[in-house]
């Protein structure tokens, strides 16, 4: 399987819909595909026709804002029909824009108000350690989600715990809503603030997908939590969307849509 043309498909099924549903945060979900793609496509234990299953691994998404991303991933995994995804952030849809306690299958938590997500993870890893099952934990968060104290408390639990099934993922973008990540909160060096907390660190390209790959397998091996430090870039793919925050918020019009379907190559 090409998952890089999977990567770009995600990516313009998320401008389609954004245009289509009036619904924002484009640039916070395509700085994140290719973690979603690699995760869903090459790593995850799970099964789309039995997404309940016992044994499953659990993603957990903690950069709500960009439940979109989670969504397409799901629907081209096979969880539902991609045409679903045109119901988001629709009256009465269980595609809510932050997910919900309606969201549909597979999304394994809610999510929206930030910081939570770790903390939610840390809890159910220790969970299943302690029943002796093998599932395994994976939990993507935003830069600037990273704001949140509650983060840091989980992680220090977590280390504490030697939960060896949990890994984080920061997909970090350098932006949050409100300018960049690191001018409102002191976030460098990432790597080397995680690795004080307890945590085995690695930091890559968040867009290189064999990389992402080789990082997960070595998370598999290590005797504590892991943290994936994922340099990206917000609005990927998309050369006008690239680094401009205005797509934290802005919708793309119909003839932006086909511009991105062009440079995506499809």
């Amino acid at each position: 399987m090409n998952l890089k043309h999977t990567a770009a498909k995600i990516r313009h099924t998320l401008c389609d819909v954004s245009s289509k549903t009036k619904t924002p945060h484009l640039g916070s979900c395509l700085s994140c595909v290719d973690i979603l793609t690699s995760l869903y496509w090459q790593i995850l234990n799970i099964d789309p026709s039995n997404p309940k299953m016992a044994n499953r691994d659990y993603f957990l998404l903690g950069k709500g804002h960009a439940a979109s991303a989670l969504y397409t991933a799901l629907a081209y995994r096979g969880y539902f029909g991609v045409e679903s995804l045109y119901e988001h952030g629709q009256t009465g849809s269980q595609f809510e824009e932050h997910p919900g306690i309606n969201a549909p299958s597979g999304v394994e938590s809610v999510s929206g108000s930030l910081g939570h997500a770790l903390s939610l993870a840390t809890g159910m890893a220790l969970s299943t350690q302690l029943q002796g099952r093998d599932n395994r934990f994976y939990v993507l968060m935003g830069d600037g989600e990273l704001n949140e104290g509650t983060v840091w408390e989980a992680a220090m639990f977590a280390a504490g715990k030697q939960l060896d099934n949990l890994v984080a993922i920061v997909d970090f973008n350098k932006l949050q809503g409100t300018g960049e990540s690191c001018d409102i909160m002191h976030l460098e060096p990432l790597e080397e603030k995680w690795r004080a907390f307890g945590w085995y660190t690695i930091r890559l390209d968040g867009h290189n997908i064999e990389a992402l790959n080789a990082a997960f397998e070595e998370a598999k091996k290590q005797s504590q939590p892991v943290c994936i430090v994922a340099d990206t870039i917000k609005g990927k793919g998309v050369s006008f969307m690239e680094n401009d925050n205005n797509w934290h918020y802005r919708i793309p019009k119909a003839e932006e849509v086909e511009r991105a379907k062009e440079e995506l190559g499809l």
